[in-house]
């Protein structure tokens, strides 16, 4: 099935172009963003940006505050699928804001979603991701998922640690609109190589891996370490025994 060119990080198209000239500058001069370290950002090239996940406002602060450099994120489908003049805003919002359409969900949808970042970093585009799954809800730092570390040691992208500060107080959970007093810290930190923990098909070296791109968010954004999985409680059984088993969060 041919991907609609709307959604082709390396064929912008006009939402995507009037976004990256009227939505971040407008963006920037609201909320004054402190950009600390942006000169560790590689100009070209593919390169995977990793954040710690504090507000549902994170996937847009990496843009801006990587700009001129366009950062592409993955976004559930239902953003981009919807009918009628709401449908075509949503679809036009989240297109000008680098987001691709990616069906969410754990296996199949997991290892989509992979692929379709890892099409993005082969065009030599960049890519942002959150390691640890959904955004901390107790502002703490939880452990990060192994898929990052699949992607980059798949690809051999260096992976960029990001340290988000505010941003929970600018969106925090449950608000409905933003908060234009606060004011957030962008940190960009030195680009990692992973190759040295081992291949893809590792799962030490994806967990290693993993725990090397952690550390080096946390030396950045400064948070608790919460020392677990950020995971909503498990309902019914079958649930929880699947937890309590040894397996690799994906």
């Amino acid at each position: 099935m041919t991907e609609p060119a709307s959604e082709r990080p390396h064929s912008p198209s006009w939402a995507y172009t009037l976004g990256r000239i009227i939505l971040a500058p407008l963006a920037r001069a609201l909320y004054r963003p402190r950009v600390e370290g942006k000169g560790n950002i590689p100009r070209e090239g593919a390169v995977i940006f990793a954040s710690n996940h504090l507000s549902v406002i994170d996937s847009f602060a990496i843009p801006i505050a990587a700009a001129p450099r366009p950062v592409h994120f993955l976004a559930k489908s239902e953003y981009f699928e919807g009918s009628g003049f709401g449908g075509w805003l949503s679809r036009t919002f989240f297109t000008a804001i680098g987001a691709v359409s990616v069906r969410r969900g754990a296996g199949q949808a997991a290892m989509d979603a992979l692929d379709r970042q890892k099409e993005i970093l082969a065009t030599g585009a960049a890519v942002a991701l959150h390691p640890e799954g959904t955004r901390s809800r107790d502002g703490r730092l939880y452990k990060g998922r192994t898929g990052i570390a699949y992607l980059a040691l798949e690809t051999g992208a260096p992976v960029v640690p990001i340290g988000l500060i505010g941003t929970d107080k600018v969106m925090p959970v449950g608000a409905k609109m933003p908060s234009f007093k606060e004011r957030v810290v962008v940190k960009f930190g030195e680009p990692l190589d992973l190759s040295h923990h081992g291949p893809a098909t590792s799962g030490r070296a994806r967990r290693t891996a993993t725990d090397e791109i952690m550390s080096a968010i946390h030396a950045l954004s400064g948070q608790e370490l919460a020392g677990t999985y950020n995971e909503l409680p498990a309902q019914g059984a079958v649930e929880k025994i699947r937890r309590a088993l040894p397996h690799e969060r994906k």
